[in-house]
């Protein structure tokens, strides 16, 4: 029974993907015009759609409505990652597992178009919209006069089909962008990455003080001149600031975060050692991992007044933060809070200051 079954799903997958291309690919004939797949009984049917790739389960979606009311209701199985909407490189929706991603739907400037090139069209949220076939990945490309616009109109199509969340946004235009996701579903997003060269003071405030997000906001954009936040900044777990010369150690201060990153600082040796008293008297109580990138640092002024309370360990001990990378502390010196949590207090020069709690936790969905 399990051979049969198997010739079966071989076969029907088979006739699937000629299909597909038969639709975007010019000189390949069709197959028969009723299509088998949707023919098959629910249970192996139900067994076949949970073993597609989600790329392939939307590009059968176009074919006709009930292809897409199969996927939307007999679909079950949770696929590997979550769902990202991003405009880095190519606008894209993909499920990011850690440090890897499978693209689904790819969101590109009409103007990339050649007009040489067949054009095929697919009916999306109402619209029809011109698509091609990514020549090595396999996933449609669709175009539009407006990504932006394309990109919300893609997330909307994408999510209505597989009845998700989105959980992650890459994006230039935040503001517009985390507003029109947040909006259309309950569940806050997870994950945002700011990525404008240089945001302007209200993306900044907004990112930080306003928008939605549950777990890990990062901002690689540089702040603008003279930029001060002068409000306290609320629970974040995970929190990557790249270019972090405006973060001041009263902001510092007011976090309460599980990962805290701050790249280019201007943070002082005393500000360094306000800060790590104050992890001591039971400040940023979830710390687990302090990295801060500052061109020079004297430890023994950081640890000023500290000294009692440290021992030095010479042998290198590997770290793996909550978010999964592994650094290598050598020459640290370890401080124990009044609860017995032990801290290693580390730097390596030219560019790495890093206070690293113990025991490690390491969450890979980051």
């Amino acid at each position: 029974m399990t051979f049969l079954f198997a010739l079966l799903l071989c076969w029907i997958i088979s006739v699937f993907i000629q299909t597909i291309k038969s639709l975007f690919i010019p000189n390949i004939p069709l197959p028969p015009p009723s299509f088998p797949l949707l023919r098959v009984p629910y249970v192996p049917l139900r067994r076949i759609i949970d073993f597609m790739d989600p790329d392939a389960l939307v590009s059968l979606s176009f074919c006709s409505q009930k292809s897409h009311s199969v996927i939307k209701t007999q679909r079950r199985t949770p696929f590997n990652g979550r769902l990202c909407v991003s405009e880095v490189y190519e606008n894209n929706l993909s499920f990011r597992a850690f440090r890897n991603r499978d693209c689904v739907l790819v969101v590109r400037d009409f103007l990339f178009f050649h007009n040489s090139e067949r054009i095929n069209y697919v009916k999306m949220n109402g619209q029809d919209v011109p698509v091609q076939v990514h020549c090595s990945d396999g996933n449609l490309i669709s175009y539009w006069h407006n990504t932006t616009d394309g990109l919300i109109e893609a997330t909307n199509y994408v999510t209505n089909l597989f009845n998700i969340d989105v959980s992650e946004v890459r994006v230039f235009d935040a503001i517009n962008v985390i507003e029109q996701m947040s909006r259309r579903q309950k569940k806050p997003l997870e994950s945002v990455t700011a990525l404008r060269i240089i945001a302007s003071e209200e993306e900044l405030i907004y990112i930080l003080r306003d928008c939605q997000c549950s777990s890990q906001i990062s901002i690689r954009s540089d702040a603008p001149s003279n930029f001060r936040f002068s409000n306290n900044f609320r629970r974040i777990d995970f929190l990557y600031i790249l270019h972090g010369q405006w973060v001041t150690i009263d902001n510092l201060l007011t976090m309460d975060g599980i990962v805290i990153s701050l790249g280019y600082s201007n943070l002082s040796d005393r500000d360094l050692n306000v800060f790590l008293k104050h992890w001591l008297a039971g400040g940023c109580p979830r710390l687990k991992y302090f990295k801060a990138g500052i061109h020079s640092v004297n430890i023994l002024q950081v640890l000023a007044g500290l000294l009692d309370n440290a021992v030095f360990v010479q042998k290198s001990r590997n770290y793996t933060s909550p978010s999964g990378y592994t650094s290598i502390l050598s020459d640290g010196y370890d401080i124990q809070r009044s609860d017995g949590v032990t801290a290693t207090v580390h730097y390596h020069p030219p560019l790495t200051f890093v206070i690293a709690v113990w025991p490690e936790v390491s969450d890979n969905n980051n």
